[in-house]
């Protein structure tokens, strides 16, 4: 037995809405679109990753999702660009990784990092 995919689910009230920024932000496009779900993906094939957390690392409150992004610099300056809403700056973590958090149109807490090479 394998595991092939986690895929976090996210209740929320438009899910069109919700898929449009994680479209613009991150370049996802739609997968699958019954109304009721719409699912996101690219190309690219992403190791399947689950995480627990007591907490989201410098004290920051633990975010529903992580994104990693290849140019964590650019996203950020593209969300601030669009006038989305930073919970935590951009910030060099002693852990190896460049992020940020922001909320999503739903509320949503989102973790974008980079690591750092």
């Amino acid at each position: 037995m394998s595991v092939l995919r986690i895929v976090a689910n996210l209740a929320v009230p438009d899910p069109r809405a919700a898929s449009a920024f994680y479209e613009r932000l991150f370049g996802l496009s739609v997968r699958m679109d019954h109304g009721w779900i719409v699912s996101l993906g690219n190309a690219a094939s992403a190791p399947v990753q689950l995480a627990f957390a007591s907490e989201g690392g410098a004290g920051t409150p633990v975010p529903a999702l992580s994104i990693e992004v290849d140019d964590v610099d650019a996203v950020h300056a593209a969300a601030r660009a669009a006038g989305d809403e930073i919970v935590y700056p951009l910030t060099d973590e002693p852990w190896g990784v460049r992020r940020f958090h922001l909320r999503d149109p739903t509320g949503v807490i989102v973790n974008v990092l980079s690591h750092r090479g």
